[in-house]
């Protein structure tokens, strides 16, 4: 993740990143505050130094394809109470939404 946002500030002459906002969906397992520890270890003595860390957890979000009830399970239900199988709307986001920075 820094990495590609380091490309992207140095194409845009961004010379500080201030705030990063990341998504992850529940079904990734990264658990947000060993995301938040590790880039505030690897931030000192990079352009990310001093930058805030937001993170967007998405829930687990199931619809059935047959009925189309939505369901927020706290794990994946293959099948709906209607015997629809339920496939997943969200929960499976990783990316970065946007970053801030300084070009001085």
């Amino acid at each position: 993740m820094m990495s590609l946002i380091k490309e992207s500030a140095e194409r845009n002459n961004i010379v500080r990143v201030l705030r990063v906002k990341l998504v992850v969906g529940k079904l990734i397992l990264a658990q947000p505050e060993l995301l938040r520890f590790a880039f505030e270890t690897l931030s000192p003595g990079t352009i990310f130094e001093g930058a805030t860390l937001e993170i967007d957890e998405r829930p687990l979000v199931m619809r059935c394809e047959r009925c189309g009830n939505s369901s927020t399970p706290e794990y994946p239900e293959f099948f709906c109470e209607c015997g629809g199988t339920n496939e997943i709307v969200s929960g499976e986001e990783l990316y970065v939404e946007h970053y801030e920075g300084d070009t001085e």
